[in-house]
């Protein structure tokens, strides 16, 4: 198995297991729509987005607050952009 695909298992699980179920929901179906069309670059961006606390990510999505443990990317406005 490829570093990538090992990687992809981890972020799908990380997305979908974040500790609350919106979260839960909004990263773990925009992961399932996007993982396989994320190039090596993204699959890290995406990584290092869900170090972020579901707090961080939720006040971001839905206040468009910033924080140093969000990469501004162009992963982040895919995110910002998806809808459930």
């Amino acid at each position: 198995m490829k570093n990538n695909e090992i990687l992809k298992k981890k972020i799908i699980f990380r997305s979908t297991h974040r500790g609350t179920k919106e979260m839960d929901l909004l990263l773990g179906n925009f992961v399932k729509k996007n993982i396989n069309l994320l190039n090596d670059a993204e699959l890290k961006d995406l990584n290092t987005l869900l170090k972020a606390d579901d707090e961080v990510l939720q006040k971001y999505y839905f206040n468009n607050t910033t924080d140093e443990l969000i990469p501004n990317s162009k992963l982040l406005k895919k995110f910002k952009k998806h809808k459930i």
